[in-house]
Formats: structure tokens, sequence, C-alpha cells
């Protein structure tokens, strides 16, 4: 993703149930926010994919990690798939790729977090090996105050660097 693609970021977002921003900390359908996600992508602070269906965003992704913080070897990721892209396998795929990002960003650890409602998308995590480490009671207030809980779950990168080796497939990615 860079900044050319904001205008399609815009269009996705917009597309979006109001329950999947929830996987965002930030209200990703306000401009500021937006504005600000593009330049961290173009500094390269933020590392973002996305996926198209043609000229249509139809997935993104965001590594989030603070290289000044106790947890700079961390990486929070974040993952957004359009109604129209679910249950193919596009969230899988993004994710899978996250992996690779994450190894080449040296990174540990991942971890995602989602409201528990959002079954769906645990049980994809789940299957790819992320496990729950954290819940937070009432940690997320919706636009209309309701009040949900935040399950965190988080991924041994190194564990996923190890299965490429025995696989070769970090041979073939260049590592």
């Amino acid at each position: 993703m860079t900044s050319a693609d904001r205008e399609a970021l815009v269009t996705f977002v917009a597309g979006l149930p109001a329950q999947d921003l929830l996987f965002v900390p930030r209200d990703i359908s306000h401009p500021k926010v937006i504005d600000a996600w593009m330049r961290a992508v173009d500094k390269g602070a933020v590392v973002s994919l996305i996926a198209r269906r043609g000229d249509t965003m139809v997935g993104c992704t965001t590594i989030f990690t603070d290289t000044m913080s106790w947890s700079r070897h961390v990486g929070e990721l974040r993952v957004l798939v359009s109604p129209s892209g679910r249950g193919k396998g596009l969230g899988r795929a993004l994710i899978q790729e996250c992996f690779v990002q994450a190894l080449e960003l040296g990174l540990k650890k991942l971890i995602a977090q989602m409201t528990t409602d959002q079954v769906g998308a645990i049980a994809v995590f789940e299957d790819l090996g992320f496990k729950a480490e954290a819940l937070l009671h009432h940690h997320v207030a919706d636009r209309n105050g309701a009040m949900h809980d935040l399950v965190v779950l988080s991924h041994d990168v190194d564990a996923v660097a190890a299965r490429q080796d025995v696989y070769g497939v970090s041979d073939a990615l260049g590592g």
C-alpha cells in the first residue's frame, strides 16, 4: 500500500460493516486517521498490504510496530476483508503473507486483537496457530456506546520460520 491507494482505501472502509471497524484501535473511517495511516505507510513506519479484485480493494493488512518500546519485537497485525471477499480464503492468505513480512521485519511475535463476537475471524487466526493470550472485559466501546470484550491472540513468528525451513519455503523466499 502507498498513499496513492488512499481513495481506494476510503471506499473500502466505507463498505465495511461497523462491527469490522472494531478490529482496529482507531476509527479508520475518519479522514484524519486515514491521512495519518498514509503518512506512516509512506515513511515506512507501518507495513500495509492490499488485495484487489480488478480495481476494487477487497482486503488490507497492517503490521504495526513501535520501535521505541520494550516490545519492539512484537507486531500488531490488523486484517480487514470486505464482505464480498469473505469465505474464499483471502483473510487467511493475507495473514500468511504477513508472516513473511514479520520475518523480514525481524519480529518475534505477532498479536491480533478483536472483539469476542468476531467468531469467524477468531477461528481463522486460531486455525493458523494463533493462541488466545488475554481477554479484556468491556475494553471496546463501539460507536453506539455498547461495550465489547476484547481478545488478544498471539503467534510465535520463529515457529513459522522453523516450519518454513523444514519445508524449504524460506529458501524459495530468499531466506
